[in-house]
C-alpha cells in the first residue's frame, strides 16, 4: 500500500493539476425553478441578448427561459464585454439574487465572466427576432438554439423515454432489429440499396444483365430496413412480448409535410394477442406517452400551444383547428377512442356532405377505396371529433402478413387515426396459419424461399399473435403541434436533402 501511495505521489508531483470546475455548473432551469436566493452559483450557456452593456440573457438548453446575468457597469474589462455577442458561449459566476425585473424571480449578479466560445455577431444567422420555420430548416444545425426547437426536441426526448418506460413496466423485451436486411417487410419495393459493388457500371452481371450480388459484401442484395416487424415476430415467438424502436428508411420520392426518407418506428409484437388486444394496447400506449409528456414538459407544451395559436390566427377561418394544442392532447387522453370497421367508415365518408359536394381531392366511390389522409382526418376532426380506430380493411389494400377474416374479403387490420395528421398507428393480427400465409404470399408475389426463416415461425409452434407500428415523428408532430414532419426530427432526410 505504501509503495502504491508513493507511486501516485510521484505521478501527481510531476505535473500540475488543472481544475476547471465545470462540474460546479448549475443548470439554468434549476436556478429559475428554485426560490433560494443569496448564494454563489456558476452558469454556462449561450448568449441570447446583451442589453445596455449590462444585462445578458443566457440560455443553456435546459429550459426556454433565460437567466439574466447582471454585469455591473465598470466592473468588467471592455475587452470581455465586446465579446459578449449573440451566440457566444460564456461562463458566469456570482451571487443569485432576487430579481426586480418582470417575468423572473431571480438573476445572477456576476463577479466573473469567462468567454468559452466567441461568436461573430454579424455572421451568426440567429438573431433576437422571430425566424420562419423554412429559414430554420436551412440551418438545421443551429435551430436547436431557438425556443421553438428547444421545446420540440425536449418533448421528443421525453416521449422517447416514455416509450421505453411503458413497455419496460409491462415486461416487454426491447429488441434491436437489423438496419441492414435482405427482406422487404411491406413488399413496397421503395428501399435504399446497401452495396460495396462499384457504381460505374463495372459490377459483375448475370446472364440476363442484372447485377450479380454474389460478390457483394453480404453475398446477396440488401437494403436499409423499412420495418423491424418480421424480425420482431421471430422474437415474440420466444419472449411473448417484445418491441423495437429504431430508424427505418423509405426511398419514396415524396416531398410532403408528412413524409421522411429516414424516420423512427416503434413496433411491438405480442404472442397470444388478437386484434382487440392489439387495439387496447395501442390506445393505452398512446394515452400513456402523451400524458407523460404533459406531466413532464408542461412549460414546453404551453409555449408550443401559444406558438400554434398564433400560427392558426394567420389561416383563413375555415382552415383553423377547432381545438388548441392542450385541448387536443387532453381530449386524446381523457376520451375513449372511437372504434369502427372500414366498411362503416366508407359508408360515413360516402354519405358525407364533404364527398357529395366534391370537397375531397380523392372522392369516395365505394368499398375497396384506399383511404387518404384527408378521409382519415375528416373522420377524426369533423365526424367523431376524437381519435378513431379503424378495423377490418379489404385484404387487397393491406400487407401479406395480416390475418384473413372468415368473410374472405377483409383482414384483421387496425389503424389509429389522430387529429391533424391522420394515420398514426398501423397494425394487425398476424396470419399464424401456414397454409393461409403461403397462399397469400403467392397471390402477392412475395417469394417464399427468401422468407423461409419467417415461415419457420408458422412451422414450429405457431400461435395467434399481433403487433403494430407507430411512426415516432408523427407522434411528435401530434404532441408538439408542428405542421411539418421535417421540424420534429433533428436532421431531416428527404429527396435531394442530406445536409448536416
Amino acid at each position: 500500500m505504501f509503495e502504491l501511495n508513493k507511486h501516485l505521489h510521484n505521478i501527481l508531483s510531476l505535473q500540475p493539476i488543472y481544475i476547471f470546475m465545470f462540474n460546479k455548473r448549475t443548470r439554468i432551469k434549476d436556478l429559475l425553478t428554485s426560490d433560494k436566493v443569496n448564494y454563489e452559483a456558476t452558469v454556462m450557456g449561450w448568449v441570447r441578448t446583451f442589453r445596455n452593456n449590462q444585462f445578458i440573457a443566457l440560455n443553456d438548453g435546459s429550459t426556454n427561459n433565460n437567466i439574466q446575468i447582471v454585469a455591473g457597469l465598470g466592473e468588467f474589462d471592455e475587452s470581455i464585454l465586446k465579446r459578449i455577442t449573440t451566440g457566444a458561449c460564456i461562463k458566469a459566476s456570482g451571487q443569485v439574487i432576487a430579481s426586480l425585473g418582470k417575468g423572473q424571480k431571480v438573476e445572477l449578479k456576476a463577479t466573473s465572466i469567462e468567454i468559452l466560445g466567441d461568436s461573430d455577431a454579424e455572421k451568426f444567422p440567429l438573431q433576437p427576432k422571430k425566424h420562419s420555420l423554412e429559414f430554420l430548416r436551412e440551418i438545421a444545425h443551429l435551430r436547436f438554439r431557438t425556443n421553438t426547437f428547444g421545446s420540440v426536441f425536449r418533448v421528443r426526448n421525453t416521449l422517447a423515454f416514455a416509450i421505453h418506460k411503458f413497455f419496460n413496466d409491462k415486461g416487454f423485451v426491447y429488441l434491436h432489429t437489423p438496419i441492414i436486411t435482405a427482406s422487404d417487410a411491406e413488399g413496397a419495393g421503395e428501399m435504399f440499396k446497401v452495396t460495396t459493388l462499384p457504381l460505374d457500371g463495372t459490377a459483375p452481371k448475370n446472364e440476363d444483365g442484372t447485377v450479380n450480388y454474389k460478390d457483394d459484401f453480404f453475398g446477396r442484395s440488401t437494403n436499409l430496413t423499412v420495418s423491424g416487424q418480421l424480425e420482431g415476430e421471430l422474437a415474440a415467438m420466444a419472449f411473448s412480448d417484445i418491441y423495437t424502436f429504431g430508424p427505418t428508411f423509405r426511398a419514396e420520392n415524396s416531398n410532403t409535410t408528412r413524409h421522411l426518407a429516414e424516420f423512427w418506428m416503434i413496433e411491438p409484437e405480442m404472442a397470444f394477442y388478437d386484434l382487440e388486444d392489439n387495439a387496447n394496447l395501442a390506445e393505452a400506449f398512446i394515452k400513456y406517452i402523451i400524458r407523460y409528456a404533459m406531466d413532464n414538459n408542461k412549460e414546453d407544451l404551453e409555449f408550443l400551444a401559444q406558438r400554434l395559436a398564433e400560427e392558426e390566427k394567420q389561416k383563413p377561418q375555415q382552415e383553423r383547428s377547432e381545438m388548441g394544442l392542450m385541448e387536443k392532447l387532453n381530449f386524446v387522453v381523457d376520451n375513449n377512442f372511437e372504434r369502427l370497421t372500414y366498411t362503416e367508415a366508407i359508408d360515413i365518408l360516402k354519405e358525407s356532405n364533404h364527398n357529395k359536394k366534391k370537397k375531397f381531392q380523392y372522392p369516395i366511390e365505394g368499398w375497396g377505396t384506399d383511404l387518404q389522409s384527408e378521409h382519415e382526418r375528416y373522420l377524426v376532426e369533423k365526424h367523431f371529433k376524437k381519435p378513431v380506430i379503424l378495423t377490418n380493411y379489404p385484404k387487397e389494400i393491406k400487407s401479406f402478413y395480416m390475418r384473413q377474416n372468415e368473410d374472405g374479403k377483409t383482414v384483421a387490420a387496425m389503424d389509429i387515426l389522430a387529429p391533424g395528421i391522420g394515420e398514426i398507428v398501423g397494425g394487425s393480427q398476424r396470419e399464424e396459419r401456414m397454409d393461409k400465409l403461403t397462399q397469400r404470399m403467392k397471390e402477392m408475389n412475395i417469394p417464399a424461399d427468401e422468407l423461409w426463416w419467417y415461415l419457420d415461425t408458422r412451422r414450429f409452434g405457431s400461435c395467434p399473435h399481433a403487433g403494430f407500428g407507430l411512426g415516432f415523428e408523427r407522434l411528435v408532430q401530434f404532441v408538439t403541434g408542428m405542421g411539418n414532419i421535417r421540424d420534429v426530427i433533428p436532421f431531416p432526410r428527404y429527396p435531394k436533402s442530406a445536409e448536416f
